[in-house]
């Protein structure tokens, strides 16, 4: 790996894709080969300003790779379809499971390591906690097609008998940062809450529908998006110096505190410098029976992996995304 070394990333116009490209031009890295739906005007605004040798298509990438046969050196799979509410199956097995198998068979094919992206959603309701343990991802029961997806994926993942020379599979809880404009109702409750303080000073957020939980008082694992993009950065360091040093397989990405969208909403209130007005509403009742009440990653594995930085604070992340993203316009 060295600065011309040519780096794939999938979901390149979307939230944490579009952050991780901006990151990897900070270290120097512009070959990069961005690929997803480049149809959706509303996310191409992400990829401003940003560094690349190629864009492709989601759907025409491995015909491309097929085509070109180019020298890849790492690939970060952040590409998926993320959306919880989408009950429809089938995009999630497309998309979720056969698209991520086809980069794994590459990466197996081309020695090529690959970090990619699954979801805290694997966990469901955490009767089995919040442990990326390989033993316990057979028992886990997510609540939606979602998570259903990124559990499939990881078990077949540990299935394979052959592998890329380093692999891992990032659970991500809760992120938010910029770049998450585009998201609609899947941008995180802080972009939510700040839309809402503009337009009316006050934040609506969820009624409890779950004994023993008061309203706003649902915990959830928030982690600042930058502290995702340093972990992504890092397991692909550590390939490069230390091939070996670090296992491959799941990894939980937040922080290892849950927090309340009560907290939550209050900080985004002081990144704007007011005080709280907080309203709750209930729960739409397509999503309330699959609603998760709390979840809080155990980040022993990564810490015992080698990764020794601080995660940002609830309200230190919140302020810096509100602050220097949210009241500017920024993008990252």
């Amino acid at each position: 790996m060295n600065k011309d070394s040519k780096i794939v990333v999938t979901g390149a116009a979307g939230f944490i894709g579009s952050c991780l490209t901006g990151f990897l031009n900070e270290k120097g890295y512009n070959r990069l080969i961005l690929v997803d739906d480049f149809t959706e005007p509303e996310k191409m605004q992400n990829l401003e300003g940003k560094q690349y040798e190629e864009k492709i298509e989601r759907e025409d990438f491995f015909e491309w790779l097929a085509e070109h046969k180019p020298a890849i050196d790492f690939i970060f799979h952040i590409g998926a379809r993320t959306d919880t509410t989408e009950f429809d199956y089938s995009v999630h097995q497309h998309l979720n499971v056969e698209y991520s198998q086809k980069i794994w068979n590459y990466c197996t094919a081309n020695n090529v390591p690959v970090v990619y992206a699954s979801s805290a959603a694997t966990y469901g309701n955490g009767e089995e906690g919040y442990n990326d343990d390989h033993a316990v991802v057979y028992a886990l029961k997510p609540l939606n097609p979602y998570g259903v997806s990124k559990n499939e994926f990881d078990k077949w993942a540990l299935e394979q008998t052959t592998h890329p020379p380093f692999w891992a599979g990032l659970k991500f809880f809760n992120v938010y940062g910029p770049n998450e404009y585009h998201k609609g109702r899947m941008a995180s409750v802080i972009w939510h809450s700040f839309k809402q303080i503009n337009q009316s000073g006050k934040v609506k957020l969820f009624k409890s529908h779950k004994e023993g939980f008061k309203d706003g008082q649902q915990l959830r694992d928030f982690v600042y998006v930058k502290d995702v993009l340093k972990i992504c950065y890092w397991l692909m360091e550590q390939f490069e110096k230390n091939s070996g040093a670090v296992a491959s397989g799941l990894y939980n990405l937040g922080t290892g505190k849950a927090r309340s969208f009560e907290d939550l909403a209050k900080s985004t209130f002081r990144g704007l410098d007011k005080e709280p007005v907080i309203e709750f509403i209930d729960m739409p009742e397509d999503i309330r029976d699959k609603y998760q009440y709390f979840t809080e990653a155990n980040m022993q594995k990564l810490r015992d992996a080698g990764y020794k930085d601080e995660f940002y604070s609830l309200e230190n992340g919140v302020d810096d995304y509100v602050r220097n993203y949210l009241v500017k316009g920024n993008y990252y």
